[in-house]
Formats: C-alpha cells, sequence, structure tokens
C-alpha cells in the first residue's frame, strides 16, 4: 500500500469550475472599469492609470480563464 501513485496535479472540476467563475466575475469588473475609465479619462475627468491597469487585470483574467477551460 505505500507505492500506490497519485494522480499529480489533478484539480476536482468543481474546483476549476469556481476558478473559472471568479476569473470571469473579476475579469468582467475589471474591463468595464477599465472601459468606463478610458472613456472618463478622454473627457479629462480622471487620469489614465487607473482604467489602463484595470484593462491590464482583465486581460490576464482571460489569460488564466483560457488556461483554466481549455483542453486537458
Amino acid at each position: 500500500m505505500s507505492n500506490i501513485q497519485k494522480r499529480g496535479s489533478y484539480t476536482p472540476k468543481r474546483v476549476r469550475e469556481q476558478r473559472a467563475y471568479r476569473l470571469v466575475v473579476a475579469g468582467g469588473v475589471a474591463s468595464a472599469v477599465g472601459v468606463i475609465g478610458i472613456v472618463l479619462a478622454v473627457v479629462g475627468a480622471i487620469g489614465a492609470t487607473l482604467p489602463i491597469l484595470a484593462l491590464i487585470v482583465a486581460v490576464i483574467c482571460a489569460v488564466l480563464f483560457q488556461r483554466t477551460v481549455g483542453q486537458r
């Protein structure tokens, strides 16, 4: 019994689903903040730093989402 092989880097389906959902929500909020912020930055109401950072976070979330739900 001591040499039973483990599954390796297996992540249960439920955990992957939760991670994907969180990435979609975080990416959606970040993209909305980014787009609205860019519009406000063009108008001159705020600076462009926060919207650009929000768009970068949205892209990172999209990439991580693709890796989470991609082919195994």
